[in-house]
């Protein structure tokens, strides 16, 4: 095994038993000039991605007990998606232990975000191959904490939350409009719609305007998370 995956283990603070199944997680489709793809890492990828949704539910479930399934949902994706996963490799230097063609290190594929997420999806499966759940979970508690630490410090209004996304995605600036107003004067209940081009509408209520653009930003969010 190479001194580049030997210093990535010392980096974790986790030994694994079969070096062969690390080597394997490192190991990006384009090494050996892409000639044998089932040496590379996609099958602990495919397997890693499962596991990561698993732990990450599991926090969420046990960080946010107030909230809804549409809630936890929404905040599953931000920590599980392609993003989350290349900042989480970042954070152990994973791009260093990357076995690939020398074209693609020319390219920079060490700092690439797909093959940094993807490497690191496939070193989740890997240690759960290797220790089971127990040794999954401590590289989750270790590369994943500044994420989740993010979720629970700074809950973010759903209004900036669906802004932000809009933005990350390429699409419009999300359009609110009020749809009317019913209920006695001294409770009102506004009808909000909310509009992204290119994602879709939502409509919300709430017992003022701004209450209900909340809520209807919140259903697109939750609705995008479904279908995401």
């Amino acid at each position: 095994m190479s001194d580049r995956i030997t210093a990535f283990e010392a980096r974790i603070g986790l030994k694994f038993k079969d070096q062969a199944l690390l080597e394997r997680a490192l190991t990006h489709a384009s090494h050996g000039d892409g000639r044998s793809r089932a040496q590379s890492n996609e099958r602990l990828e495919f397997l890693g991605d499962r596991v990561l949704g698993l732990m990450a539910a599991s926090w969420l479930h046990r960080s946010f007990s107030e909230l809804d399934e549409g809630g936890l949902a929404h905040r599953l994706n931000a920590l599980v998606n392609k993003s989350a996963c290349a900042r989480a490799a970042r954070r152990c230097d994973l791009g260093e232990a990357l076995r690939l063609s020398p074209a693609e290190d020319r390219l920079g594929g060490r700092n690439k975000d797909s093959i940094l997420a993807d490497a690191c999806e496939a070193v989740i499966g890997a240690l759960f191959l290797d220790g089971g759940l127990d040794a999954a979970q401590a590289f989750f508690d270790q590369v994943w904490a500044e994420e989740l630490s993010g979720l629970t410090k700074r809950p973010k209004d759903a209004k900036s939350s669906l802004q932000e996304w809009a933005a990350s995605k390429g699409h419009g600036s999300p359009v609110y409009e009020t749809l009317g107003k019913k209920g006695p004067e001294h409770r009102p209940v506004f009808e909000v719609s909310v509009t992204v081009e290119g994602a879709g509408t939502a409509v919300g209520e709430g017992g003022s305007k701004q209450a209900a653009q909340r809520a209807a930003a919140q259903i697109l969010l939750d609705q995008e998370a479904r279908d995401g």
